[in-house]
């Protein structure tokens, strides 16, 4: 997943010599990444999370929100800030990745509670209190997390595009078998252009949004700049999939209520993308000032 991009971009030769055999054959397994704080939300460089070198180990205090999949995980991706806010120059420095083993966090400095939530997604708020890191789970250099994680989150929103492109297929698909096979007025349903012209937008809009996709991938396994590109396709993506949602929905009528069909499921699923990895208006607001030029809003 995403996570890998951070330590195949940025870990030294030893880190991914002892990590990445074990995560390929299944050992390990690295499906979280703690960014998140309930008082910064998509403010990153406001986190308060701190690990405070001591020796050779770092000392982590703070909390981290929405962190997903650690019950599916033996490591974790942590960024943490290593110096004060008001002492560096920039507030995109002074921030850190580390590698958390978790089975020698939980219970020994780490604590975690499910967030009981709308999709019954696995996600939970994380507690540090003196978590003891060995200096070796430091990815890259000390200071410069904010940038190593930048990569990652370029990936996450290209692979959660890809998701959401899988969604809108999957909505077209019920859709359109169900339009064909619902009969009222003696003629399937899907014959009335007010069913099928709604049908056949949503999948121009995710085939268009696939594209979009494909071009993110493109250029970010090139190694080459796809921040505007990874945002677009994750905004384009999560709009088609949840429109195309809502014409499943309407298409189905009341069975699309119905747990029956998962419609009604899906449905609820598709419309945390327009809220995470990161909302539809940091989108906007990153391609008006990246891309467009204009004056930065925040």
């Amino acid at each position: 997943m995403y996570n890998m991009s951070t330590l195949l971009r940025h870990g030294s030769d030893k880190q991914k010599a002892l990590y990445m055999p074990k995560i390929a054959s299944g050992e390990w397994r690295l499906q979280s990444m703690a960014v998140t704080e309930p008082t910064t939300g998509t403010d990153t460089t406001k986190i308060k999370t701190t690990a405070v070198k001591k020796g050779d180990r770092y000392v982590v205090n703070g909390q981290k929100v929405w962190i997903s999949r650690l019950q599916h995980s033996e490591l974790m991706i942590l960024l943490a800030r290593t110096t004060p806010l008001d002492q560096v120059k920039r507030k995109s420095e002074g921030m850190s990745i580390f590698m958390v083993h978790l089975d020698q966090a939980l219970g020994q400095g780490m604590e975690m509670r499910l967030i009981p939530n709308m999709v019954n997604h696995e996600t939970n708020q994380v507690f540090f209190d003196n978590l003891e890191i060995p200096e070796e789970n430091l990815i890259g250099e000390e200071g410069k997390g904010f940038k190593y994680i930048l990569d990652g989150l370029n990936a996450e929103r290209t692979l959660i595009a890809a998701e959401c492109i899988g969604d809108g297929y999957w909505f077209v698909d019920r859709a359109t078998r169900y339009a064909k096979d619902r009969i009222v007025f003696d003629r399937p349903i899907g014959q009335n252009q007010g069913v099928q012209f709604p049908i056949a937008e949503s999948y121009i809009e995710v085939e268009a949004a696939n594209l979009m996709r494909w071009r993110a991938c493109e250029l970010f396994d090139a190694h080459q700049p796809c921040g505007a590109e990874a945002n677009m396709a994750k905004y384009l993506a999560a709009k088609a999939s949840f429109e195309a949602a809502n014409v499943c929905l309407q298409t189905h009528g009341g069975f699309g209520f119905a747990a029956e069909y998962h419609v009604e499921r899906k449905f609820r699923e598709t419309r945390l993308y327009q809220v995470a990895p990161i909302s539809t208006n940091l989108i906007f607001s990153y391609v008006a000032e990246h891309v467009l030029g204009l004056p930065r809003s925040f």
